[in-house]
């Protein structure tokens, strides 16, 4: 795939991301709360919303860098090899392994997908 492609898609996947959130949060923490000011949140129902969220904290977190290197490369006119493609399959593995607890390949995606960082990082240093 292309950078632009993965840039594309990684965007799609930060809404799959807070979709997922979204539709675990009314059976997690209630309804009542999710319309309120949430000032005071209640211990969450379940596992499957906390690690939703978590999910998503971790993709906002490897987001930024991929972002600035994938941009690099697309500025510069450079290609990142495989290093965009690993990133995102990795990282579109990911979600469901981390929301269904499926250890420890939720944390082998993460590290593909850090793999696919590194190599475009090199891509635009060398």
């Amino acid at each position: 795939m292309s950078e632009l492609t993965c840039l594309k898609l990684s965007i799609l996947l930060w809404v799959v991301h807070v979709a997922t959130q979204a539709a675990f949060a009314g059976g997690s923490v209630g309804v009542d709360f999710l319309g309120s000011t949430r000032d005071k949140r209640p211990e969450p129902q379940g596992v499957k919303y906390p690690r939703a969220t978590r999910a998503l904290a971790n993709y906002l977190e490897n987001f930024l860098p991929f972002l600035a290197a994938d941009l690099g490369l697309i500025v510069t006119n450079q290609t990142g090899g495989w290093g965009a493609t690993i990133w995102i399959l990795a990282r579109i593995a990911y979600l469901p392994l981390y929301v269904m607890g499926v250890t420890p390949w939720r944390s082998i995606a993460w590290a593909v997908g850090v793999v696919g960082l590194v190599m475009m990082w090199l891509r635009l240093v060398f």
